[in-house]
């Protein structure tokens, strides 16, 4: 159960954010007792690989903040945000400190399909809510949204690492936001087809 709520918190976390919950998970096994991640994930802590997530963290924080930008950053990431979360999912499921399934490592493929699942519906509703506010606010949401975003993913990174228990709370509000940005976007296409089929009507034929 733990090793699940671990894994799932820090797969949420990197459909926020591809690669803050990358570099707690690298920091926390390096410096830290709290976590040991198995030899084939060992590679997470080294500092070439911390080095090149931080580089790609900056990158992401900076790019996300631009309107427009961040659509087209959204689109890139469909692949990325998915991966980062069957990978740390992967990665926690073999560390020692973990309550350990035996379901769960007889099968580590499940581990690795439920990160990639739970990262591509949180990003989902990321990539989903961005065009509602950015239409509504002339662009001026998206630097706020995305430092929520990324407050939210560290956040829900150290608690997925720390206080397990609580990512069971912040997934179901987390899932709340997610279905409630679908919707938004579905009205926000409902009302641009209405007002386009409008225009088409009245105002379409040449002067």
């Amino acid at each position: 159960m733990i090793v699940t709520l671990t894994g799932m918190g820090l797969s949420a976390a990197a459909g926020l954010n591809a690669y803050i919950p990358l570099l707690v998970v690298a920091l926390v096994a390096k410096f830290t007792p709290v976590v040991t991640l198995p030899p084939e994930y060992a590679w997470v802590t080294s500092w070439w690989a911390i080095a090149v997530v931080t580089v790609l963290l900056a990158v992401e924080v900076v790019v996300d903040k631009v309107p427009a930008v961040d659509t087209v950053n959204d689109a890139v990431q469909t692949v990325i945000r998915p991966l980062s979360g069957g990978l740390t999912f992967a990665a926690m499921q073999g560390a020692e400190q973990l309550d350990q399934s035996a379901w769960m490592a007889e099968n580590s493929w499940a581990g690795i399909l439920l990160g990639v699942v739970v990262a591509l519906l949180v990003h989902s509703g990321k990539t989903a809510a961005r065009p509602v506010a950015n239409a509504g606010s002339a662009g001026v949401a998206a630097p706020v949204l995305s430092s929520v975003e990324d407050a939210s993913s560290l956040g829900l990174s150290l608690a997925a690492l720390f206080a397990p228990v609580i990512v069971l709370l912040a997934l179901l509000v987390l899932f709340g936001a997610v279905v409630y940005a679908w919707f938004s976007l579905a009205r926000l296409r409902r009302r641009r087809r209405r007002r386009d089929g409008a225009r088409g009507r009245f105002g379409g034929a040449p002067v």
